[in-house]
């Protein structure tokens, strides 16, 4: 019996223990299990030596100065290492932004999407925290025990309300250590749900009624909060709650070149990261993208002779950003493994959401459509057929003939018409080819 008994134990044991394993958090050392690391295991090495060679005075519950913190955003140099720059954009903005979370007040960061608001948030928690994994989503779904508390209802009901019954947000977390926690697309919450956060911000202490209890911030508590513009007609925030933060608006790059250097940065980063087996596209290739997007974007093109149609869509820096990783993606799977102008073509006219959707409004025509129309030289389009009244019009977009089966042109071109004016002429290609398409198919030249 008592070795029945030991052998039973023995299994029990053994039960836990795989239990355990199971429930154990994935850590640094699991090698690629992790898809994305958060910012202060990516940069550990920069954060430690940072804090080694800073000499300047801490703020409560920061492990770093604010100078250390600006450094490791902006780049600089701790000792012997070259820190890389996190945000390349207005360092005065970063400054500003380090500057609020000194004092009382949350911070808002505030614009466009694709504009790298949830990406200074994180590295601002890192370099201050070490910790950037107390975040809040907001959600039309969130609801206000996802930013005060919950309980654990099980032993609610068994042993009642209880510390260990309660089940703390991450703003409790932080609120509760003296540390930053993030709130992002706070304008997507209910207004009610973002109500919540005024007495959170204002008096710095949550209330738990239930255990008879107030828990007051510790030093170093604040909250970092991110908005998009365009959700601003979703769940505006109320004139008490904007109050309660500062906030800064962080604009697209104003220049070509610091877009450039940002697309290229992260394209660089993304391809170690995802492990995408191909070669980085050259700057030419990334200023041609950048190029086209910021011409969509700005509504014109880059010396200002021609207007074009603003998409409906965003085509931010952070679209760019995507659309060079999905084309070394399909260098590395399905080419040579270096990025040719077709990957980089194959994912732009393929965003009819957004790139075609831009096009003044006339891209209504098939995407194969698209495909024949646009394989475009330098030259401006041009029409081999007179216009004489009762003819069929034979016409010829950049050595394309019209017809029920052009011959598809290499979509590559689109992509090497480089410089300023790219979109215009590839949409000006667009709209002739496919109207003197619907005349050839029988309709009258006029």
């Amino acid at each position: 019996m008592a070795k029945k008994k030991s052998l039973d134990e023995s299994a029990a044991a053994a039960l836990v223990a795989e239990l355990e394993t199971d429930r154990a958090p994935t850590t640094k050392g699991s090698g690629g299990a992790i898809l994305r690391q958060p910012a202060e295991v990516l940069y550990a090495d920069e954060i430690a030596a940072l804090i080694q060679e800073d000499k300047h005075d801490k703020p409560a519950g920061w492990q770093m100065s604010p100078r250390a913190v600006l450094t490791y955003i902006c780049g600089g140099k701790a000792g012997k290492l070259d820190i890389t720059p996190k945000y390349i954009g207005h360092r005065r903005l970063v400054e500003i932004a380090i500057s609020t979370l000194v004092t009382d007040r949350a911070l808002l960061l505030l614009g466009e999407p694709g504009t790298a608001k949830s990406w200074l948030s994180e590295h601002l928690t890192a370099a201050i925290n070490g910790d950037s994994t107390k975040v809040v989503q907001g959600t039309a779904g969130t609801t206000e025990e996802q930013i005060r508390y919950t309980w654990n209802y099980a032993m609610l009901i068994a042993h009642g309300p209880s510390h260990s019954a309660l089940i703390k947000s991450p703003v409790f977390r932080a609120l509760e250590s003296g540390s930053l926690a993030r709130f992002e697309e706070i304008t997507r919450c209910a207004s009610e749900v973002q109500d919540a956060m005024i007495s959170l911000l204002s008096e710095k202490r949550i209330s738990v009624p239930e255990l008879a209890t107030e828990i007051a911030a510790a030093k170093g508590f604040s909250v970092i909060a991110t908005a998009n513009t365009r959700d601003r007609g979703v769940n505006d925030m109320s004139a008490a709650l904007k109050r309660r933060f500062n906030i800064i608006v962080l604009p697209t790059p104003s220049e070509l070149d610091t877009e450039i250097e940002i697309v290229g940065k992260r394209v660089r980063e993304l391809s170690v990261s995802l492990e995408l087996r191909a070669e980085v596209p050259h700057r030419d290739a990334i200023e041609k993208v950048v190029t086209i997007f910021r011409e969509l974007r700005n509504g014109q093109t880059l010396d200002g002779k021609s207007k074009v149609k603003t998409p409906s869509g965003v085509l931010s820096t952070a679209e760019a950003i995507s659309l060079l990783a999905n084309s070394m993606a399909l260098a590395g799977n399905f080419g040579t493994g270096q990025v040719v102008p077709d990957d980089i073509a194959a994912g732009l006219l393929h965003r009819q959401d957004k790139v075609n959707a831009c096009a003044a409004g006339f891209l209504t025509q098939p995407l194969d459509a698209f495909h024949s129309t646009t394989g475009l030289n330098s030259s401006p389009p041009r029409r081999t057929a007179s216009h004489g009244a009762g003819r069929r019009s034979q016409c010829r977009i950049a050595g394309v003939t019209s017809s029920h089966n052009p011959t598809p042109p290499d979509s590559s071109a689109a992509v090497r018409v480089a410089g300023s004016g790219a979109t215009t002429r590839i949409m000006r290609a667009w709209r002739r080819g496919f109207a003197s398409g619907r005349r050839s198919r029988g309709r009258r030249c006029r």
